[in-house]
């Protein structure tokens, strides 16, 4: 490690796509209401690629914006991480793709596979290259589009997920500020609780796992649930005191965004206040990867995030995956 040098987050940018799905919408695709859906994970609409709109396609855009605040051109990036679990093909990676969108030819471009974890797993792998010295600039990118593996006739999963695309840059900032602390989790003999059967080299795709739709996400809600509540506040005093803290010196939460009411529950444990986290499932319902950067940069833009305030980001996903880190902004 470099004395005196941390790794911290120095922009950020976000890509949505253009078309809204609403609660009222769905109540016409399959067997539900907004109040069902808003009673039981406090969502009220999420964004669905359309048209040409990609995985890709989304990481270019918060990607530009990103870099385009941190002032850097793509050829200065010198790692390009895509946190996702819907790359736009199996070969080759999404990172690939983008470092060719953006013409970033310096970069060593990869995929990073945690599930909804999948940015805290790249924050955390990206902190590592900054701080050895190993690299300058790491362009982060947590983006999912869930939409196409997304079981429209199921109405426990369909209403949960949405489409969307969040970057950051990384780089070294002054001791004290930046990532203060993290921790990555995983434990694989929960991973039936939330998986995709079908389409990899186990189940290859065939006509019968056409039939048994298992090329679509599969999740057991309820014990998703009991698992979330407990590793987020587990998860968060744990890296709180690696640096020292307890949650009542948090500014803010950024949780990841599956359920109000796994945030709720998780941060009336945590002792935190409404105003100490930060939400936006309302508008996007969970976007994997891609939630907390785009939590980040909207509480950024609207003014809420200031410098020197304490955050932890905390996270949950497919695996099982989770972790949390600590940031002095």
């Amino acid at each position: 490690m470099i004395a005196g040098k941390k790794a911290g987050i120095v922009s950020t940018g976000r890509a949505l796509p253009v078309v809204r799905l609403t609660n009222f919408d769905l109540e016409h695709m399959v067997e539900t209401s907004d109040e069902w859906i808003t009673t039981r994970s406090g969502i009220k609409e999420r964004r669905i690629i359309s048209g040409d709109e990609t995985n890709s396609g989304l990481s270019e855009i918060a990607a530009r914006i990103a870099l385009e605040k941190a002032g850097l051109k793509p050829e200065e990036i010198d790692i390009l991480i895509v946190a996702t679990v819907t790359a736009d093909q199996l070969l080759p990676s999404s990172a690939c793709l983008v470092q060719a969108k953006l013409n970033a030819h310096r970069a060593a471009a990869f995929d990073l596979a945690a599930g909804c974890t999948g940015f805290l797993y790249g924050l955390t792998v990206g902190q590592q290259f900054i701080e050895t010295g190993a690299a300058k600039n790491i362009l982060l990118i947590g983006v999912d589009t869930l939409s196409p593996i997304v079981d429209w006739t199921d109405r426990n999963t369909c209403v949960l997920f949405g489409d969307g695309a969040g970057a950051v840059v990384l780089q070294r900032v002054e001791e004290g500020r930046g990532i203060l602390a993290s921790k990555m989790y995983s434990d694989g003999t929960k991973a039936e609780l939330l998986d995709i059967p079908a389409g990899g080299s186990k189940r290859p795709t065939t006509v019968r796992t056409l039939e048994e739709r298992a090329h679509y996400i599969r999740m057991n809600g309820p014990e998703i649930f009991k698992f979330a509540v407990k590793i987020m506040v587990e998860s968060t005093t744990n890296v709180l005191e690696l640096c020292g803290k307890k949650p009542a010196d948090l500014d803010f939460i950024v949780p990841h965004q599956a359920n109000v009411r796994i945030i709720n529950a998780a941060c009336k444990r945590l002792g935190l206040s409404d105003s100490q986290v930060l939400v936006n499932i309302q508008r996007y319902g969970n976007m994997s990867s891609a939630t907390i950067p785009v939590v980040l940069d909207e509480a950024l833009e609207e003014g809420k995030i200031k410098q020197g305030d304490l955050l932890t980001l905390v996270s949950f996903g497919a695996g099982l995956t989770w972790g949390a880190a600590v940031l002095n902004w």
